[in-house]
């Protein structure tokens, strides 16, 4: 028979699960600020009466036992959180590139202002037609010889500032490595601990909130994903390859030249800075800001966008250098002997953008004319000041990969742009359902209160009926 007692275990159960159930809610809205944390719920199962049959029972039907807590769930979606790292790895790498980009056209920016290249190589053709309209002018031969120096000085302003861009984008790479293996060990730290209390019937839901967290933050870094095992374990992987298994965690390394012309050289070699694993193997990311940033410093050949700036850099260099000494080289001296003189010089072994100098510093040995008109011909001079217009001279070339790079750098945003909007998107339906709501918080805290106290009038309701069936029962009629 049904013990006379069980309904205050009845209420006794309700007391408990309800208390629980407020315990959790209030955990919730606790945490309802903090990055990375999922919400909670108690899952309540009612407990079913004995159903088997003794010698002594009754018939009659009977309640349950009460109510117990079956588990304490994180409300999370695997779906979403998978979603969200696969679009955070794309905008993060797509911001990368179009950071470094506007990096790059920002340096330019600078070249082609009033003290810029632009500017620069516009004064130096305007000196050679001042020269030739007076080839007997040495205020004006003094002019051309300080137009072309500034004009080297600026070629080489563009080719440290570039070279600067790549040294940051080096000393980051080694930094975001840093930082994946210290993120790689915390998260197999966490496995550990995570496993140790599921296995033990704990809750670890706190610790997997960490967990998570740092793995899409890996997620952003690398483009890494993970795959959730049955003890509560996560695996995270990296080209196909486990950064993360259980409790161990592989270490990934950046190799290559600290030095950009070394790792920029063609064909591609060993000193072109690329990722490995610890054992030596190739590591190529499918996202993340680690993987935009190596990609930057790639050799042109490899896509390289700073390579690119720098090879537009040293090419104009080498065309000014190139194209006015052929012209120069044809004409006189102003004495009407001197033929053959180079006006620029580029040093061997040295990128052009730094190597070019100005090789004549005599006003006198610049060659004007061309020997044949007299001493006032100006035709050699007039020939050089045409170099800017030329289909194929140095101010084409540059202008055509300014206006490239503006072209590559707009769209680039733009990609970058509409991934962040997706990454946006994705991590909205995240927090949609995995963050806490106060509203509904307060809400679930009414109920389970409500429960709680009613669960207390039951108590009391029993305890009352039991003291008079034991204080009471057998005084009647005495």
């Amino acid at each position: 028979m049904s013990s006379t007692f069980s309904g205050l275990s009845t209420a006794y159960s309700s007391l408990v699960a309800q208390r629980q159930a407020l315990e959790v809610a209030g955990q919730n809205i606790a945490n309802a600020n903090t990055e990375g944390y999922t919400r909670q719920r108690v899952s309540m199962s009612a407990v079913s009466s004995n159903t088997v049959t003794s010698l002594w029972s009754s018939s009659t039907a009977t309640s349950g036992n009460g109510v117990t807590v079956a588990s304490l769930e994180r409300l999370s979606d695997q779906f979403l959180d998978s979603r969200l790292r696969t679009q955070t790895a794309s905008a993060a790498q797509a911001e990368a590139t179009a950071s470094t980009l506007e990096s790059l056209e920002s340096v330019v920016a600078d070249l082609t202002d009033d003290t810029g290249i632009t500017t620069a190589l516009s004064d130096f053709w305007n000196a050679w037609q001042d020269v030739a309209n007076a080839p007997d002018s040495d205020s004006a031969r003094t002019v051309l010889l300080g137009t072309a120096e500034t004009l080297t000085i600026q070629m080489a302003d563009a080719y440290n500032s570039f070279e600067s861009l790549w040294d940051e984008g080096r000393t980051s790479v080694d930094a975001y490595v840093t930082e994946v293996n210290t993120t790689a060990a915390t998260i197999a730290d966490l496995n550990e601990q995570i496993r140790g209390i599921t296995t033990s019937g704990g809750s670890a839901n706190e610790l997997i909130d960490q967990r998570d967290l740092l793995i899409t933050q890996l997620s952003e870094l690398t483009g890494a994903t993970a795959v959730l095992q049955d003890d509560g374990t996560a695996n995270v992987f990296l080209d196909g390859n486990m950064l993360v298994q259980g409790n161990s965690a592989t270490e990934i390394v950046a190799t290559g030249s600290y030095g950009m012309a070394a790792a920029l050289a063609e064909p591609v070699s060993a000193d072109a800075v690329s990722l490995q694993w610890a054992n030596g193997n190739s590591l190529t990311l499918d996202g993340g800001t680690l993987a935009g940033v190596v990609a930057s410093l790639q050799p042109t050949s490899e896509g390289g966008s700073i390579s690119a700036a720098v090879d537009a850099i040293n090419d104009l260099a080498t065309r000014v250098a190139d194209q006015v000494n052929a012209i120069h080289a044809a004409g006189y001296a102003i004495d009407g002997t001197t033929t053959g003189n180079d006006f620029f010089a580029i040093a061997a072994g040295t990128p052009a953008a730094l190597g070019i100098s100005v090789a004549i510093s005599d006003t006198d040995l610049i060659a004007a004319g061309d020997g044949a008109n007299g001493e006032y011909d100006g035709s050699i001079a007039d020939a050089i000041s045409q170099l800017s217009t030329a289909e194929d001279g140095p101010d084409s070339t540059w202008q055509t990969y300014i206006v490239d790079l503006g072209v590559a750098t707009a769209s680039a945003r733009t990609r970058a742009d509409s991934a962040e909007a997706t990454r946006a998107t994705a991590e909205s339906q995240q927090l949609a359902n995995a963050s806490v709501d106060i509203d509904e918080e307060v809400t679930n805290m009414v109920a389970y209160q409500r429960a709680y106290e009613a669960a207390s009038r039951v108590m009391t309701a029993m305890d009352e009926m039991l003291d008079t069936l034991i204080n009471s029962t057998g005084l009647v009629g005495r």
